[in-house]
């Protein structure tokens, strides 16, 4: 009787260590590994991050700021940088800026001075190169400003590894023309000379063709535009205001930054400026910050 009273205990005990096996299953924890439970044809299983993957995140974000912040003293910022959204998911359509089009304009690079967007944002663009100022890069990276490069090859030539580390840094290098000439005032073929020839010199020393080419002192005719678009141009951006180490100038009547606004300067030091580039900077910074706008990247936008 003793015997049938404890197989029937070891019975009842194997029933319940099923049951908890089948529900574990069921519930995707047996063997406490959510990965080794497959889920029906056609399904994944579901998998929430890790509380230690999103510990590590924050700490990321705190780390990040915490460097921003520092970068800022130390680079004597009034206020620290924002940071810019996320690039949009879907970009904005890019068209001509009304009264800058050209005959034929819907099969040519627009010209524009503004990124249509909601965004609270602003695009900082620097040309041709003629200051070459490392500390310049190191006050950029240390903030993490975005910014984008028109290079005209007259000046870049002095030195293009100073842009290849620029580029190095995440900076998109862009085309201003192999010697800066007034456009309009050339014809056709000096035209496309100018700029195609600039193509070649981008894609052989920074390993690419840019998309994006901007006329210099902002001039162009339907020819320029054409040459341009030949040349595998795309995008023909100008500017909205424009920033010097002492001043701003700006296009429109308000006189105000407006989201999307495109930004100009250039790579000046003490030999044409009264101070440098950094000096500039702070300048941009400052302001920008001080009304709410975050720089972002341009190339996001388009």
């Amino acid at each position: 009787m003793r015997t049938v009273v404890q197989t029937d205990k070891n019975r009842a005990r194997c029933g319940v260590a099923a049951a908890l096996a089948v529900a574990a299953l069921a519930s995707g924890c047996a063997g406490g590994d959510a990965t080794e439970v497959r889920g029906a044809a056609g399904q994944q299983p579901l998998q929430a991050p890790p509380a230690r993957a999103l510990d590590a995140y924050a700490g990321k974000l705190r780390a990040a700021h915490a460097a921003r912040v520092a970068a800022a003293k130390r680079w004597k910022l009034r206020r620290v940088p924002l940071t810019a959204p996320p690039a949009p998911a879907v970009k904005p359509e890019i068209t001509a800026r009304a009264g800058f089009e050209v005959d034929g304009q819907e099969d040519l690079p627009p010209v524009f001075t503004t990124i249509p967007t909601k965004d609270k944002v602003v695009f900082l663009t620097i040309d041709d190169g003629a200051e070459k100022d490392p500390e310049f890069l190191r006050m950029m990276s240390e903030l993490g400003v975005p910014y984008t490069a028109f290079l005209s090859d007259y000046l870049a030539k002095e030195d293009y590894g100073y842009f290849k580390k620029m580029q190095s840094r995440g900076i998109t290098l862009n085309n201003h023309t192999l010697t800066h000439p007034y456009l309009p005032g050339l014809s056709y073929a000096e035209q496309r000379h100018e700029i195609c020839g600039m193509q070649d010199i981008m894609e052989k020393q920074y390993g690419k063709r840019p998309k994006l080419f901007r006329p210099p002192y902002g001039d162009y005719n339907h020819d320029t535009l054409r040459a341009a678009a030949s040349c595998g141009i795309r995008y023909a951006p100008i500017w909205d205001e424009e920033v010097f180490v002492d001043h701003w100038e700006y296009r429109e009547w308000d006189r105000s930054l407006h989201p999307g606004d495109i930004v100009l300067t250039h790579f000046r030091g003490k030999a044409d400026w009264n101070g440098t580039m950094r000096d500039m900077v702070r300048r941009f910074l400052d302001k920008v910050t001080a009304e709410g706008y975050a720089v972002a990247r341009l190339e996001d936008y388009l």
